[in-house]
């Protein structure tokens, strides 16, 4: 956990503060290769999860392109290099942070929050909206399944329909199942906080080591460039 809090907020911190060029690139390449290759995350997983924010940055960066204007919309050729040194520094910020996210399953991080000296009520609620949010996706998931089996999609008008009555009853049914995730845990003895096994795993030197060499390297780089 340390080492890779270590690498991810040791890149992002580099990305945010030292100029884009060359750094951002290299930042890119690391992380996603460690990302792919040493998380052992798949290539169709991590451009689902990056495509969202890659697509808003892009499209921020093409409307910063071009000026609005009495004459019209004109595109202004000194703001490609900011634009594009921007993208690069929000992309590598993006890549860094999911290389945290894609790696450290949610009891660690809670664990570490704890440690933090976080208050423990936001730590549950945390905790409990991670939860919900998967509950929304799978009673809708279970919902549109329903539909399609009761050919509920097969032209567009009923597709509408049944787009609008899974919206309906969506908020109902997770609620519904909600109050049931409560009761469960007031029946197990629920006291208000959760306890997450978590096994120990002590701190690499030789990692933490690498990291700090690699981070100091980086570091160098984006100093040299400066």
């Amino acid at each position: 956990m340390r080492e890779k809090a270590l690498l991810a907020f040791g890149m992002l911190a580099l990305a945010l503060s030292l100029p884009p060029f060359p750094l951002a690139p290299c930042i890119i390449i690391v992380m996603t290769l460690l990302t792919l290759r040493g998380a052992r995350v798949s290539l169709g997983a991590w451009l689902r999860f990056v495509s969202i924010p890659a697509g808003f940055l892009l499209t921020a960066g093409l409307s910063m392109m071009f000026v609005i204007s009495s004459h019209g919309i004109s595109y202004a050729p000194s703001s490609l290099q900011p634009v594009l040194g921007l993208l690069l520094r929000s992309f590598a910020a993006i890549c860094c942070l999911l290389f945290f996210a894609l790696t450290t399953p949610l009891g660690d991080l809670l664990s570490a929050l704890r440690k933090l000296g976080m208050p423990i009520e936001i730590v549950e609620i945390s905790l409990l909206m991670y939860r919900l949010v998967f509950l929304v996706l799978e009673t809708a998931n279970a919902m549109n399944m329903a539909q399609a089996a009761r050919l509920g999609q097969h032209d567009r008008k009923q597709q509408l329909r049944s787009l609008g009555l899974l919206l309906a009853n969506l908020f109902p049914r997770v609620m519904s199942k909600a109050c049931r995730m409560e009761h469960g845990l007031a029946a197990r003895g629920w006291s208000g906080e959760f306890h997450v096994l978590q096994a120990a795993q002590p701190s690499s030197f030789i990692r933490l080591a690498w990291i700090s060499l690699l981070l100091g390297l980086l570091l160098l780089v984006g100093v040299f460039y400066a």
